[in-house]
């Protein structure tokens, strides 16, 4: 099916104590161009994340945010700093037995000691939060995909309704091409005869010049070929693949083959339709830089 490179997906979810939350964005770009943000102490999560959204998502400038928040209480940990805590219980004992005082040192009092409980976050258990945020990031890919899905229908709508217009301009083409000729041959006869009087003009003559004049106007080769190109155009979209840059590049040979026609057409209708198919052909071509 068809995607479009435009797309938004959010989820949130309690996953093993964690509140994690997921959202990706993503916007045209002519490669696979990821970017994310992150928890600081969660930096491991940038490359798996990239290679997870890779596996999912061919083309396109996207974006990943990624939050999450630990509810657990293992997540600090508490430690004594004991070789602090001995230097001050032996200054206690010594102030005490020097000066005669009562020492009163207790736990309460020796915890309120500068540096004697060191605070500090607990190991990050780096597959749990990985698991956790692939859990959800699943499911935020998956309405981010939806999402460029139904982008991707309206575009290939509004591509093979322009194309079949394309067509329409093409087969007056065929038609009026032949037509061209025949006037051509009228008016050089009547020119003919103008400026000879009655003087007899040979038939073969003007044959000649009708058939030279028909080989250089002609585009049958240029039509034929525009007529395939729109409709392996259509076959796109029945790819299962990525199809915007095969898409572009043909899209530029449809441009090619109507910019022929018109060099070779010496006709105001047939120029006409050329500078509709061009128009048409601009449309798509902007339609496309929009397709994964």
């Amino acid at each position: 099916m068809v995607k479009s490179m435009t797309g938004y997906g959010r989820c949130q979810e309690m996953v093993d104590g964690m509140n994690v939350t997921v959202e990706i964005k993503s916007v045209n770009h002519r490669y696979f161009d990821f970017s994310s943000r992150v928890p600081r102490n969660y930096g491991f999560l940038d490359e798996k994340l990239k290679s997870f959204v890779q596996s999912k998502v061919s083309r396109g400038k996207i974006e990943c945010y990624v939050q999450v928040d630990n509810l657990e209480d293992d997540t600090v940990v508490v430690e004594v700093n004991k070789s602090l805590a001995d230097g001050y219980v032996k200054a206690f004992n010594e102030l005490s037995e020097t000066y005669g005082v009562e020492n009163n040192l207790n736990a309460g009092l020796l915890a309120r000691m500068n540096d004697v409980l060191v605070i500090r976050k607990a190991e990050a258990d780096e597959d749990k939060i990985w698991n956790a945020v692939k859990t959800v990031a699943e499911k935020a890919v998956e309405k981010f995909i939806d999402m460029r899905e139904i982008e991707g229908e309206k575009l290939r709508d509004d591509i093979v309704s322009r194309a079949d217009l394309i067509l329409s301009y093409v087969e007056f083409v065929e038609e009026r091409s032949p037509e061209t000729v025949k006037e051509y041959n009228e008016k050089l006869l009547a020119r003919m005869q103008e400026l000879l009087g009655d003087i007899h003009v040979e038939e073969a003559r003007l044959l000649t010049e009708a058939a030279i004049y028909a080989d250089k106007i002609a585009v049958a080769e240029e039509t034929v070929r525009l007529r395939s190109h729109i409709s392996q155009l259509k076959d796109f979209f029945n790819s299962t693949e990525a199809i915007g840059r095969k898409m572009d590049f043909l899209v530029q040979e449809i441009n090619r083959e109507a910019n022929t026609i018109g060099s070779k057409a010496n006709d105001v209708e047939i120029a006409r339709r050329v500078l509709e198919i061009k128009s048409e052909v601009e449309k798509i071509r902007e339609q496309v830089q929009n397709i994964e």
